[in-house]
């Protein structure tokens, strides 16, 4: 297939799916993902784990490939590999391959998507009941201290489910659970289809007009967002049998597409991104409390939390809570130094341009903006987190370091002594007060 340069293109298919292509002509790969509003914040009590359950059913079987074995088997005779992956907010099924193979590619994608036969469900519930096992313990409790953290978060809202659901409610899942999930879901209403890579865009567009004229029209799916009734902070400790204790301290924060999020990114880039910054600095190098520490941000198109995790012993759990405590604190206070801000930029610049060397990155950081109605360009995005200054990134940590938006999670042999001094902590901790 051929693959001029020229820019991106996006164009509404005859079926109602938006489309968009990104071409990359001095690359030799394609990559093309559906992204769908699909995942456990759209679910209730009693679907919980569908979602990622119906992942996994989609690789099932076709009308013209019956198994799991023949769809993969497909796919890989063209040079590809299907992907699957269910987040919270949004699913992604995605296959990078050579340009030759597209055309064929295109059809064989989305008959996955639009007709899916189910087949072997009892073999792929055993199956997805086995990964659930990976965050619980032996006496099957929820030990998985990312899982617990946002059920401390979200008591009373989808955000606080796990994506798997329970053993429970996966075996109990029926075809017709599946089929109506898949019909309200995976839809063109309700989804966006990118292409990336050494495509050409007139073909790429006509191809998936081809392949996608039967996809159903379907709804936008959307759900309340959560209430922030938080009044101050929260603990949960609960007891593992581990070498160290999994500590998460958790701060309720913007949206994903928030007036603040350039603010947000260069937060992250000060605290956590590498070795020589602040978190990493502060708690490994100069302390020695840790091995492994991190700081993250997880964006909702209505919420969003700040993480900061780290495995620690157990008796330490208390000192280096205290020690993110007050990394806030003198963000919020004083800022970060011009030379880190000005090392962020340098480094977020540079991360954009190696994702455009990259089709999968590209479809991505396009398909996840395109399906939530947020399109700023790469250069858009250089541009904002360019113009954020420290006065800007010390409001933002003065807002979202509260004690009523501050949950903690620490999963571990905790002594009573630490579990009393962790909760003193927390309960005695004013917040980051900045300017």
């Amino acid at each position: 297939m051929a693959s001029p340069a020229g820019a991106a293109r996006s164009t509404t298919l005859a079926s109602g799916l938006r489309v968009m292509v990104l071409p990359q002509p001095q690359l030799h790969g394609a990559h093309m993902a559906l992204y769908a509003r699909v995942g456990s914040r759209f679910e209730s009590t009693a679907t919980n784990g569908l979602s990622h359950f119906l992942e996994h059913m989609l690789y099932r079987g076709t009308p013209s490939h019956r198994s799991a074995h023949e769809v993969n088997d497909a796919f890989e005779s063209i040079g590809g590999y299907l992907y699957a992956a269910t987040q919270v907010d949004y699913g992604v099924f995605s296959v990078t391959l050579p340009p030759e193979s597209l055309d064929e590619a295109c059809g064989l994608f989305a008959e996955v998507l639009r007709s899916p036969t189910f087949s072997d469900i009892e073999i792929e519930k055993e199956i997805v009941c086995e990964e659930i096992l990976e965050d619980l313990d032996d006496e099957g409790r929820q030990v998985d201290a990312d899982n617990l953290s946002r059920t401390l978060i979200y008591p009373e809202h989808p955000l606080g489910f796990t994506i798997t659901g329970t053993a429970d409610q996966v075996r109990a899942f029926r075809r017709e659970d599946l089929a109506a999930h898949h019909a309200r879901h995976y839809t063109s209403a309700n989804s966006v289809l990118v292409l990336a890579g050494a495509v050409d865009p007139d073909v790429a567009i006509e191809r998936c007009a081809q392949a996608f004229d039967a996809f159903p029209r379907g709804e936008r799916i959307v759900t309340p967002a959560p209430v922030h009734a938080q009044k101050r902070a929260r603990l949960r400790v609960v007891d593992n049998a581990s070498s160290q204790t999994e500590l998460r301290v958790c701060l309720r924060a913007i949206p994903e597409f928030a007036p603040q999020r350039a603010e947000m990114d260069m937060l992250m880039r000060v605290v956590d991104d590498g070795m020589s910054t602040r978190l990493y600095h502060r708690i490994c190098d100069a302390k020695g409390l840790c091995y492994d520490v991190s700081a993250s941000y997880d964006g909702y198109e209505d919420d969003g939390v700040v993480d900061f995790a780290a495995g620690v012993q157990h008796a330490r759990t208390t000192v280096v809570l205290k020690e993110m405590f007050g990394l806030l604190e003198d963000l919020a206070q004083n800022g970060p130094t011009e030379e880190e801000l000005a090392k962020a930029r340098r480094r977020h610049r540079w991360e954009v341009d190696a994702m455009r060397d990259s089709p999968e990155d590209m479809a991505h950081y396009h398909g996840v903006e395109m399906l939530f109605d947020h399109t700023p360009s790469l250069d858009e995005r250089i541009a904002q987190n360019a113009r954020v200054t420290a006065k800007d990134i010390q409001r933002l940590v003065s807002e979202i370091a509260t004690p009523d938006r501050l949950n903690v999670v620490a999963v571990g042999l905790l002594s009573r002594g630490e579990a009393s001094k962790l909760g003193d902590l927390v309960r005695g901790w004013r917040g980051a007060a900045g300017p």
